[in-house]
């Protein structure tokens, strides 16, 4: 693939897959309107393994004290990091159940620009209404095992293509109450280990099917989009703890309506 093909992909995705606009459906009309080639699930993947480092740097904090907490259940003790590391875990089962029913029985078949517009439109307006009437009074550090399988189940509409599972679960996360960054921030973890599942998946069925010759592709493809995910991050961030999710439900719509357009017109 060549190497401008690449960088574009992997900044879609990277900018995309923590913006509440849905990464995959971006993806998927790159490809529509440039004239290339679908890029295919392994790219896709790459890309989102890309932006799983950027998740990683960016929230160290978080992830070393996941890390130590679960060093310290080798003592019998529970901490704040281990339970929240469980949760992410525990939060991560539906998805990880829709993934592999997906791709065992449905694979390619939702990647269609329709879906992906009825899908920006219809999550954009529940972005829209949990943004209004969710409370603002619940930090990360406050999460339940409930709100987590919450949370978890929402995850797993992501597989929709245009539905975006940063936007799908900082949606259930308002509806609960956690505060616009902090529904952003549990969103981010909780895309470690699912993204992590993906990517192995992904290159076992790579390794099976011969195509190893792509892994330089995906490679370079994860750096790009590594890079530009990190920034993604720390705007959005920035923008959530004073701003609301306004812009970013007006430009589903915008894009949503515009690929109906294209449909049935």
């Amino acid at each position: 693939m060549p190497t401008l093909h690449i960088f574009v992909l992997a900044l879609v995705q990277g900018i995309t897959e923590f913006l509440p606009i849905s990464s995959s459906g971006h993806l998927i009309l790159v490809p529509y309107f440039t004239g290339w080639p679908d890029q295919g699930q392994a790219i896709d993947v790459a890309t989102h393994v890309g932006t799983l480092l950027a998740v990683l740097v960016y929230f160290w904090r978080d992830i070393g004290g996941m890390l130590t907490g679960l060093g310290r259940l080798t003592t019998g003790r529970m901490d704040p990091g281990a339970r929240l590391a469980g949760y992410l875990l525990i939060g991560t089962i539906p998805a990880l159940v829709v993934g592999f029913l997906v791709d065992r029985y449905v694979g390619n078949g939702v990647r269609q620009m329709e879906v992906v517009a009825w899908a920006l439109i219809g999550f954009g307006i529940l972005l829209y209404i949990a943004d209004r009437i969710g409370l603002r009074i619940l930090r990360v550090e406050h999460l339940k095992l409930n709100q987590a399988i919450v949370v978890g189940c929402a995850q797993a509409f992501a597989f929709i293509p245009g539905t975006s599972r940063s936007g799908v679960t900082m949606t259930a996360a308002r509806l609960l109450g956690y505060e616009r960054a902090e529904a952003a921030r549990f969103s981010f973890l909780l895309s470690i280990p699912a993204i992590s599942a993906a990517g192995l998946w992904e290159g076992l069925n790579l390794y099976q099917a011969g195509k190893m010759a792509m892994l330089g592709d995906a490679l370079l493809a994860a750096a790009f989009s590594a890079v530009a995910g990190f920034l993604a991050i720390a705007v959005l961030m920035q923008w959530l703890r004073r701003a609301s999710f306004a812009p970013f439900v007006i430009y589903r719509l915008l894009l949503g309506g515009f690929l109906l357009y294209l449909v049935y017109a």
